[in-house]
């Protein structure tokens, strides 16, 4: 039986030292520049680029890291092409942009490599939050807390850190050591990580704020939902989000080779449930979307990389039942669509062309149509919401209820875009913590 596991290596290699050395002399270190203005964490790109030119490798890292807690992950998954190379000065048709996002990678695998600690906690000031989540978002709060001085402890339904960033990334984009090296550095802070536990089932909404001075909600988003189709409990129908976390928690399956398979949906995690697919050796790869190329919300490097890797793509294409023998998928009936006029969020509306339908032969199914919101941790806490999206302050990020914030996906829209980008969610961490260490100073100065 083929051996898989070389399919899940880190696909992109790193620069060598010389190509390190010759980029990061290439930058013009521009005053003011604009891919500092493009990184939602406003790494100060210019700075930590002259301090690899100048051998200064810790400054480097604590440059990224001070800006961006999860800036080693960031490295490998950002869109860096839509960000701070975009925004390069030097981006032209007659130069290219520095190498932004592989100089990141090599100061942080410097960092990794000699277990280096960048940061200390600051002085114990006698007050604690609890944070529901240690994904990006909960990460990057949790580091900021601990700085200021707080008793941190994270609330994690899972059995490691990371989140999105462990879990729902392919390996060969993101090795998992990355994000436990970053969360390593946050428990080096004395940051106190309860995993295995679910708020709201394991312990209360009530408990934490009785136990804290503040609650952070960073838990993510819950599973794919249901296409509400015939056929879809068939055996063979799998959530991307699950598959995709199996390829990085257990051994790799060996019962997609040479097989059929279609993804619906042309998010990232339809991409990377696909690329998955072919590399566990499956023949056909398919991923059908009911709109077009212009609509998806996959990056474009992301879809790119799908069609190197043999994804085919179908347009105007949605499925209206799966079909299947003795309780086994066998294919799926599609139906053609046409774009009708624009709904309430801007994208033209498929509508169905009557008659078209037309059974795909199929293996299996994978489901990649964005993800159900966390409504019990919503209802546990109390909280104003619409249609699952707590209602916040956006200056605090504080929610309709007194020492609760939120951030992260838990309180984006789940369309993709730039707002649900990993490195939007660390912003939204580190402004979470400045906000409620703001709140519970002037509380604390009020009771003196």
């Amino acid at each position: 039986m083929m051996s898989l596991n070389v399919n899940f290596y880190e696909v992109m290699p790193p620069l060598n030292p010389k190509e390190v050395l010759d980029e990061a002399n290439r930058c013009l270190y521009c005053y003011d520049a604009p891919c500092v203005q493009a990184c939602p964490t406003g790494i100060d790109i210019p700075s930590f680029i002259k301090k690899i030119a100048s051998g200064n490798l810790l400054g480097s890292a604590r440059t990224i890291m001070e800006a961006n807690p999860v800036g080693a992950s960031c490295a490998r998954v950002c869109p860096t092409s839509e960000l701070c190379e975009g925004a390069c000065v030097l981006n032209s048709e007659s130069d290219k942009s520095i190498l932004i996002g592989l100089l990141q990678r090599h100061v942080t695998d410097w960092a990794m490599e000699t277990k280096t600690q960048l940061f200390t906690a600051g002085e114990p000031n006698g007050r604690s939050v609890a944070i529901v989540g240690a994904g990006p978002a909960g990460l990057s709060a949790a580091r900021e807390l601990a700085r200021y001085g707080y008793e941190v402890t994270v609330y994690e339904a899972k059995e490691q850190g990371g989140g999105l960033n462990t879990y729902g990334i392919v390996s060969f984009r993101l090795p998992q050591d990355i994000p436990q090296w970053e969360v390593e550095q946050i428990e080096a802070l004395g940051v106190a990580f309860r995993y295995g536990v679910r708020v709201g089932a394991d312990i209360s909404a009530d408990e934490l704020l009785a136990n804290h001075h503040a609650v952070l909600l960073a838990p993510g988003m819950g599973a794919v939902p249901q296409l509400n189709i015939a056929g879809e409990t068939l055996d063979g129908v799998l959530d991307a989000i699950a598959f995709v976390e199996e390829t990085k928690t257990q051994a790799l399956r060996q019962d997609f080779i040479g097989k059929k398979v279609a993804v619906i949906g042309a998010g990232n995690t339809a991409i990377d449930a696909a690329t998955c697919s072919k590399r566990l050796g499956a023949d056909v790869v398919q991923i059908h979307y009911r709109r077009t190329e212009q609509e998806m919300t996959a990056y474009e490097f992301e879809f790119e990389f799908a069609k190197q890797d043999g994804v085919e793509f179908r347009w105007l294409t949605a499925p209206t039942r799966i079909v299947g023998v003795d309780g086994r998928v066998t294919g799926v009936e599609m139906i053609a669509m046409e774009l009708g006029e624009p709904d309430e969020k801007g994208r033209r509306r498929p509508l169905p062309v009557a008659g078209s339908e037309q059974v795909v032969a199929v293996d299996y199914v994978i489901k990649a149509i964005g993800q159900t919101r966390l409504l019990p941790l919503i209802e546990a806490f109390g909280l104003d919401h619409e249609s699952g999206i707590p209602t916040l302050d956006p200056a605090t990020l504080q929610t309709s209820r007194e020492r609760v914030y939120a951030a992260g996906d838990f309180i984006f829209g789940g369309q993709g875009g730039t707002d649900a980008m990993v490195v939007s969610a660390a912003q939204q961490g580190k402004q979470a913590a400045r906000a409620m260490h703001e709140a519970l100073q002037h509380q604390a100065a009020l009771s003196v």
